[in-house]
C-alpha cells in the first residue's frame, strides 16, 4: 500500500457493522438472534425455517430486509427497529481510530445497511461523535441494500460526491464489487485477507491503516 494510491479521494466511505467496530464485539450476532425472531413471528415459521429464510434472502437480495420487503411487502421501519434494538456493552471507544479518520483530507461519511439511528449509537459509543461529516442508512437509498450499484449510486448523488475520488471501507467483500465497479478504491477490513480482483487493498487494523495514509 502506498499514500499514492490515496492521493486522489476526497470522500471515505465507511461501512459501520464490523468496520468501525472489531468482529469480536459479535454485534451481529445479537442482531441475527433478532432477524430471525422477526421473521419467524412475521412470517409464522419455525425458528429453523426463519433461520433459513433470513439465510436465504441475504444470499438472493443482499440483506434480510430486501428478501422481506419485495417477496412479503414488509413496511421496514418496525424491523429496522426491532433488529438494531441491541445492547452495545461490548464496544470500547476507540481514540486512535478517530484521530486516523479525523486526520484524512476531505470529506468522511457512514454508509451501513443498518439504519442510520443504529448507526449513530454506535458511533458515539465508539467515541467518534463528530468525526464523521454525514451517516446514511439503508433508509437513505431507498431501503436498496449493498451490493446493489445503485444503492452505492444514490447514496454518493445525495452526498455530492464522485466515485472516481472516493474510497470505500468494508468487511464484506461482496460489498466492493460494485464501488469498484464505480471506480472507487476498495479496501477489505477483516482480519483474513481475500484475493479478489475487485479488491485494492486489505487490513486488520483500520486505525492504522488509515494512520499510514497520511
Amino acid at each position: 500500500m502506498s499514500k499514492t494510491d490515496f492521493s486522489h479521494i476526497h470522500t471515505w466511505v465507511f461501512d459501520l457493522d464490523n468496520t468501525l467496530y472489531p468482529p469480536s464485539a459479535r454485534l451481529f450476532d445479537q442482531i441475527e438472534v433478532r432477524m430471525t425472531r422477526f421473521v419467524m413471528e412475521t412470517l409464522r415459521v419455525t425458528h429453523a425455517e426463519a433461520d433459513k429464510l433470513r439465510h436465504h434472502y441475504w444470499r438472493e437480495h443482499g440483506t434480510t430486509l430486501a428478501g422481506l420487503m419485495r417477496l412479503h411487502d414488509l413496511d421496514p421501519g418496525p424491523y429496522l427497529q426491532a433488529v438494531h434494538d441491541i445492547s452495545l456493552d461490548h464496544l470500547e471507544p476507540d481514540a486512535a481510530l478517530n484521530a486516523a479518520i479525523r486526520a484524512l483530507p476531505g470529506r468522511k461519511i457512514v454508509y451501513t445497511n443498518g439504519s442510520a439511528p443504529y448507526a449513530e449509537r454506535v458511533i458515539t459509543v465508539r467515541g467518534l461523535t463528530g468525526t464523521f461529516d454525514a451517516v446514511y442508512g439503508v433508509e437513505h437509498a431507498g431501503y436498496r441494500p449493498k451490493p446493489e450499484a445503485e444503492a452505492f449510486e444514490i447514496i454518493l448523488r445525495q452526498d455530492g460526491s464522485a466515485p472516481q475520488t472516493a474510497a470505500m471501507f468494508e468487511d464484506d467483500p461482496r460489498n466492493l464489487a460494485a464501488p469498484h465497479a464505480m471506480g472507487m478504491r476498495t479496501v477489505h477490513v477483516a482480519p483474513e485477507r481475500i484475493e479478489a480482483a475487485h479488491i485494492h487493498h486489505h487490513t486488520d487494523d483500520l486505525g492504522g491503516f488509515l494512520a499510514g495514509l497520511v
